[in-house]
């Protein structure tokens, strides 16, 4: 990924040629370096050459599906930690978990304006640079990861090291629907078991210590942050 301190470079992946023209315009206006392919197969060689820092993936597109391409990106170090958007016309819940199992930052359903698609890329993009200062801050809510403290309207709050590392990932990525097995294996690791259940009362105990009622639980899938 590109230093923070450089143009940020978007892949866009749709085969139809109209949204291609509208985001790529939208975005280059933003002052994105932006690169557009018409399938998956020819996204897969463009991310190589492009080293985008974001890409935004059609799902159902020719060649392979952008849940196919994102699949295959992940896998490799080299983006592993890039940023993916799906946009799409499929609105069920299953594609959405679908989307979002194979490591997407964020899932956008078409029509979509413009406005909102570059709204979503400069969050996150934001989101990201916080990150590497290793603080985050949403409202009167700061995070600091390297120390483990956390303070809220000016109030030092005390959280156990689960609750800790459990906010932070969720914070991390606010209105990220984070699965519930995604959940376990970042914050209690795969060779630890636990059920579901630890996951609930954490979050009870977080959303009890901050007096605040940030963390959303979106019922059958888990759970998302918001202020």
């Amino acid at each position: 990924m590109s230093t923070s301190n450089t143009v940020k470079k978007i892949l866009i992946a749709d085969d139809e040629p109209d949204i291609l023209e509208i985001i790529q315009y939208n975005l280059k206006n933003e002052g994105y370096e932006v690169a557009a392919a018409k399938n998956g197969n020819d996204a897969l060689e463009l991310a190589k050459r492009f080293n985008p820092d974001l890409i935004i993936l059609d799902i159902m597109m020719p060649g392979k599906t952008g849940i196919e391409v994102c699949n295959l990106l992940r896998m490799q170090p080299a983006f592993s930690k890039t940023l993916i958007i799906f946009l799409t016309a499929l609105s069920d819940e299953t594609t959405e978990i679908k989307g979002l199992e194979t490591g997407a930052d964020d899932y956008l359903t078409k029509p979509i304006s413009p406005k909102v698609l570059v709204s979503k890329v400069n969050s996150l993009f934001r989101r990201i640079t916080k990150e590497d200062t290793g603080l985050l801050q949403i409202g009167d809510l700061k995070i600091d990861r390297e120390k483990y403290m956390v303070n809220y309207q000016g109030n030092d709050i005390t959280l156990a090291r689960k609750e800790f590392e459990l906010l932070a990932l969720l914070a991390g990525k606010p209105g990220k629907v984070f699965l519930r097995n995604e959940i376990l294996n970042q914050v209690w690791g795969t060779e630890v078991i636990v059920g579901d259940r630890t996951i609930d009362v954490h979050i009870r105990k977080i959303r009890q210590k901050l007096n605040l009622d940030c963390i959303t639980t979106v019922k059958g899938v888990g759970y998302k942050f918001e202020m």
